[in-house]
């Protein structure tokens, strides 16, 4: 870095030219490359790509209107709505129109690569549903040195990227064997001989109760604890003893409420795998709960329970259960019939006891991998913001 900083000190103490981001990329809608099933599976050989965080939705079959990236032939994906972007060098088909694919315009004398982590310093919150490409973003300007130091800086900033992508495969790996043991644990047949475990429904050890009206605009500063369904995907994780949110007392006192050891579970999503996922509320105080979850009362260990709608045997279950087309979603009635295995409470509280531990590992940002990913995250943003930081020549 000092060698770069010298190089631009030495040869550009005047400043380097700024550019818009439209003056350097080119850009193309992808409606020609948009899949046209939503049958993903992971036999299958093409990705199918979102600019969001998801990014992988899934892998089609469809051989018609691939986007041929590669890594000699990079693109940027850009969600055109959130602003939210992902670098790609292999080919794709699209899920939404609402994405810009983004390439250097011809004899721009930049690097794709540098582009990318450019448009990583921008700092840029949209705040209306809008296509912001042509609108806004692409009038927003960058640094554009000389290409040589261009590509000192890509080969810097690549290498914090590796080392990070190593420790993510690590995490990976990790949380393929958390599942794997989680669902050995809580998947039980005739031959289990572990604590006394008997079948039954979870209609028949628990009720189901639909939560109430919460808005986003009802959340205030401090008040009555709340969980709104989308922080169930968002936000929380297996079990939670503070809430994200708090409204007021008085819209309180008319919802239902969750007390503590009871799950709640979101029954919508767009995705059926986030179908029903669950948080086991162990807090003091009962707290309200959205429209679009259910509270789900019942005498079990309530972390047992939760890992429980984690498992690959409770996603076959719920499966056939999920009604919807764009918004899918679950119901009570449907929930209470799905079977469960439930051993005696000294088990369960074995199982939980284990699981946690894996939990923290793979979860748990002041911990393990997670922390030292955490900790490499911050190391290269603050180097890349350094990096990236030039004076404008006049």
């Amino acid at each position: 870095m000092n060698q770069i900083k010298r190089l631009i000190t030495e040869n550009y103490s005047e400043g380097v030219p700024f550019k818009e981001l439209g003056e350097l990329l080119d850009y193309e809608q992808p409606n020609k490359y948009l899949v046209k099933s939503a049958s993903y599976d992971d036999s299958y050989d093409t990705p199918v790509l979102t600019a969001g965080e998801t990014f992988f939705l899934g892998y089609t079959n469809e051989t018609d209107g691939i986007y041929p990236a590669s890594q000699e032939k990079p693109l940027i994906i850009f969600d055109d709505f959130t602003t939210a972007f992902k670098w790609v060098t292999f080919p794709f088909k699209a899920k939404s129109s609402a994405m810009k694919l983004l390439k250097p315009r011809p004899n721009s004398n930049v690097s794709p690569r540098f582009i990318y982590f450019a448009m990583q310093t921008i700092k840029f919150i949209p705040h209306y549903h809008a296509r912001h490409w042509i609108s806004t973003y692409s009038k927003l300007s960058i640094a554009v040195p000389p290409l040589e130091i261009q590509n000192k800086i890509v080969k810097i900033l690549d290498t914090f990227t590796e080392l990070e992508a190593e420790l993510e495969a690590e995490l990976e790996a990790r949380k393929k064997q958390y599942q794997y043991y989680r669902d050995k644990l809580l998947t039980f047949d005739e031959n289990t001989q572990r604590g006394g475990v008997k079948w039954t429904t979870l209609g028949e050890i628990g009720t189901f109760i639909r939560g109430t009206g919460i808005n986003k605009s009802d959340f205030t500063e401090s008040g009555i604890g709340c969980i709104h369904y989308g922080q169930i995907h968002t936000h929380f994780g297996v079990w939670a003893k503070e809430t994200k949110s708090y409204i007021n007392p008085q819209v309180a006192s008319r919802l239902r409420k969750a007390k503590s050891g009871d799950l709640v579970i979101a029954t919508t999503s767009e995705d059926d795998d986030a179908v029903a996922k669950a948080v086991a509320w162990i807090g003091v105080e009962n707290v309200a709960i959205s429209t679009d979850a259910y509270i789900f009362q019942h005498s079990l260990n309530p972390k047992y329970l939760s890992y429980f709608f984690q498992t690959e045997y409770f996603h076959k279950q719920k499966k056939p259960h999920i009604t919807g087309t764009s918004v899918r979603r679950i119901s009570g009635k449907s929930l209470s019939k799905i079977p469960i295995n439930i051993p005696s409470n000294k088990e369960q509280e074995r199982i939980v006891s284990i699981l946690d531990k894996f939990d923290s590992l793979v979860n748990d940002l002041s911990i393990g991998l997670p922390a030292e990913i955490k900790a490499r995250q911050q190391q290269y943003e603050y180097y890349r913001d350094k990096l990236l930081t030039f004076k404008e020549a006049a």
